[in-house]
């Protein structure tokens, strides 16, 4: 007998080798344009060394300047987002970067 323990995705998260695309439910100004989509690139070791090492030690700093690298999104941009959008970008970079087995 096999139990499938993958985790399915939500509707609103569309998972590539390459990243995430994250479908926001409230559409938001982000790079001076409004969307209703984030696509978020697969993070390397340099991204976040890169994020940890301007963030002071601050956890909520470093995650904002990661997901802004990934994103290409400024961290001012991000942080007007939805609590319910935001939780969406965490959903979608923990899905992208968690280990999965075949």
């Amino acid at each position: 007998m096999t139990i499938n323990t993958e985790k399915k995705l939500p509707s609103w998260l569309t998972l590539t080798d390459e990243g995430v695309t994250i479908t926001l439910r409230y559409p938001t100004e982000l790079n001076h344009v409004k969307t209703d989509k984030v696509v978020m690139r697969a993070p390397t070791v340099r991204d976040v060394r890169a994020a940890g090492a301007v963030s002071g030690g601050d956890a909520e700093k470093r995650e904002l300047q990661l997901f802004s690298s990934l994103t290409e999104i400024p961290p001012g941009d991000l942080e007007g987002l939805k609590v319910v959008d935001y939780s969406r970008v965490q959903d979608g970079y923990f899905r992208m970067v968690e280990e999965s087995e075949l």
